[in-house]
Protein backbone atom coordinates (compact mmCIF):
# COMPACT_ATOMS: atom_id res chain seq x y z
CA UNK A 1 0.00 0.00 0.00
CA UNK A 2 1.46 3.19 -0.96
CA UNK A 3 0.31 6.57 0.81
CA UNK A 4 1.07 10.07 -1.41
CA UNK A 5 0.79 13.37 0.42
CA UNK A 6 1.09 16.68 -1.39
CA UNK A 7 2.29 20.13 -0.39
CA UNK A 8 3.35 23.69 -2.09
CA UNK A 9 0.07 24.86 -4.07
CA UNK A 10 -1.27 27.97 -3.40
CA UNK A 11 -2.37 31.16 -5.42
CA UNK A 12 0.50 33.26 -7.45
CA UNK A 13 0.45 35.48 -9.86
CA UNK A 14 0.94 34.84 -13.60
CA UNK A 15 4.75 34.90 -14.65
CA UNK A 16 5.48 33.67 -11.40
CA UNK A 17 6.63 30.13 -9.56
CA UNK A 18 5.59 27.53 -7.51
CA UNK A 19 7.10 24.42 -6.17
CA UNK A 20 4.70 21.13 -5.40
CA UNK A 21 6.31 18.64 -3.29
CA UNK A 22 4.64 14.94 -2.83
CA UNK A 23 5.94 12.34 -0.47
CA UNK A 24 5.29 8.96 -1.05
CA UNK A 25 5.07 6.13 1.86
CA UNK A 26 5.46 2.57 1.10
CA UNK A 27 8.20 0.03 -1.34
CA UNK A 28 8.47 -0.70 -4.86
CA UNK A 29 7.74 2.87 -6.18
CA UNK A 30 8.80 3.03 -9.73
CA UNK A 31 7.35 5.25 -11.67
CA UNK A 32 5.90 8.75 -10.03
CA UNK A 33 4.45 11.48 -11.53
CA UNK A 34 2.23 14.63 -11.62
CA UNK A 35 -1.67 15.38 -13.58
CA UNK A 36 -3.89 17.75 -13.40
CA UNK A 37 -7.67 18.67 -13.57
CA UNK A 38 -9.06 22.16 -13.75
CA UNK A 39 -12.71 22.67 -13.60
CA UNK A 40 -14.70 21.03 -16.63
CA UNK A 41 -11.90 19.67 -18.12
CA UNK A 42 -10.49 16.56 -18.18
CA UNK A 43 -7.61 14.85 -15.91
CA UNK A 44 -4.17 15.50 -17.87
CA UNK A 45 -1.03 14.03 -17.87
CA UNK A 46 1.23 16.83 -16.36
CA UNK A 47 5.06 15.37 -16.13
CA UNK A 48 6.14 11.73 -14.93
CA UNK A 49 9.81 10.36 -13.70
CA UNK A 50 11.31 7.37 -13.39
CA UNK A 51 13.39 5.61 -10.63
CA UNK A 52 16.01 7.03 -12.88
CA UNK A 53 15.13 10.30 -13.65
CA UNK A 54 14.50 9.89 -17.24
CA UNK A 55 11.76 12.60 -17.49
CA UNK A 56 8.25 13.17 -19.59
CA UNK A 57 6.58 16.53 -19.90
CA UNK A 58 3.37 17.44 -21.48
CA UNK A 59 3.86 19.62 -24.00
CA UNK A 60 2.24 22.20 -22.43
CA UNK A 61 5.07 22.66 -19.70
CA UNK A 62 7.56 21.71 -21.29
CA UNK A 63 10.12 24.23 -20.92
CA UNK A 64 8.62 25.72 -17.67
CA UNK A 65 7.80 22.59 -15.61
CA UNK A 66 10.61 20.59 -13.87
CA UNK A 67 9.83 17.37 -11.74
CA UNK A 68 12.75 15.94 -9.58
CA UNK A 69 12.71 13.25 -7.06
CA UNK A 70 14.55 11.48 -4.10
CA UNK A 71 14.43 8.14 -4.24
CA UNK A 72 15.85 7.98 -0.64
CA UNK A 73 13.20 9.97 0.82
CA UNK A 74 10.53 8.54 -1.43
CA UNK A 75 9.36 12.43 -2.38
CA UNK A 76 8.59 13.74 -5.62
CA UNK A 77 8.93 17.61 -6.64
CA UNK A 78 7.32 19.85 -9.53
CA UNK A 79 9.30 23.14 -9.87
CA UNK A 80 6.77 25.58 -11.92
CA UNK A 81 8.02 28.87 -13.33
CA UNK A 82 6.31 31.23 -15.87
CA UNK A 83 2.96 30.21 -14.74
CA UNK A 84 0.16 31.16 -16.73
CA UNK A 85 -4.12 31.34 -15.96
CA UNK A 86 -4.48 27.91 -17.71
CA UNK A 87 -2.04 26.03 -15.40
CA UNK A 88 -5.03 26.57 -12.89
CA UNK A 89 -5.80 23.59 -11.15
CA UNK A 90 -5.93 20.33 -8.56
CA UNK A 91 -2.31 18.73 -9.05
CA UNK A 92 -2.43 14.87 -8.20
CA UNK A 93 0.59 13.20 -7.36
CA UNK A 94 0.99 9.46 -8.36
CA UNK A 95 2.79 6.55 -8.27
CA UNK A 96 3.18 3.43 -9.85
CA UNK A 97 4.16 0.07 -7.60
CA UNK A 98 3.66 -3.50 -6.94
CA UNK A 99 -0.04 -2.94 -6.13
CA UNK A 100 -1.22 -1.12 -8.50
CA UNK A 101 -1.64 2.41 -9.46
CA UNK A 102 -1.64 5.44 -6.11
CA UNK A 103 -3.30 9.48 -6.29
CA UNK A 104 -2.74 11.78 -3.60
CA UNK A 105 -5.14 14.23 -2.73
CA UNK A 106 -4.35 16.89 -4.70
CA UNK A 107 -3.12 20.03 -4.34
CA UNK A 108 -4.91 23.59 -5.57
CA UNK A 109 -2.79 25.99 -7.85
CA UNK A 110 -4.51 29.17 -8.93
CA UNK A 111 -2.83 31.58 -11.37
CA UNK A 112 -4.00 35.33 -11.42
CA UNK A 113 -3.77 37.42 -14.40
Amino acid sequence: QVQLVESGGGLVQAGGSLTLSCAASGSGITIMGWYRQAPRKQRELVATITRGSSTNYADSVKGRFTTSRDNAKNTVYLQMNSLKPEDTAVYYCTANARGGSYWGQGTQVTVSS
